[in-house]
């Protein structure tokens, strides 16, 4: 069993050595992800843990490929929450309907950002698309309550 150190700076497991070939296979973990196997106090890499050093192995001839880097590893910013600021900001002009679309979507890239295990980005954007888009909902209804006495005619 061992314990992994994701790109994301936590620690995961214990795992198998099984699910560490499969996540090997598909791209979760290469040669410079950190383990800890059981028993041993320090992190290593994948690469020098003799158990998995055959999965590393280059055939000869064959060039080896580059480590993925922790910041190049499928880190992606959340879509849904840059629509959210959009659709919050958009609120402005059309009397907070669409902010009341960006404050939902904000509020549910928020939650897939923290359930990405790192994966997705973009905290800071969904957090501002959930403000905006309720500052432009609750902007309308304080809006109308001035505006009717005025339209108000006895």
């Amino acid at each position: 069993m061992y314990r992994v150190l994701g790109a994301d700076g936590k620690e995961y497991g214990p795992v198998s050595a099984e699910v560490l070939r499969q996540w090997i296979v598909q791209g979760r973990a290469n040669a410079q992800t950190q383990v800890k196997p059981e028993g041993v106090a320090h992190w290593q890499t994948l690469a020098s843990v003799p158990e998995f050093e055959p999965d590393f192995a280059v055939a000869p001839g064959a060039t080896p490929s580059l480590p993925l880097s922790a910041t190049a590893a499928e880190t992606k910013t959340s879509g849904m929450a840059i629509t959210s600021l959009v659709l919050g900001i958009l609120g402005l002009f059309t009397c907070g309907v669409t902010s009341l679309v960006g404050l939902i979507l904000g509020i549910i890239a928020l939650v897939k950002i923290n359930r990405s295990g790192g994966r997705l980005s973009g905290n800071g954007l969904a957090i501002s698309g959930i403000c905006v888009s309720a500052i432009f909902v609750l902007m309308v209804p304080i809006c109308a309550a001035m505006l009717l006495p005025a339209l108000w005619d006895p």
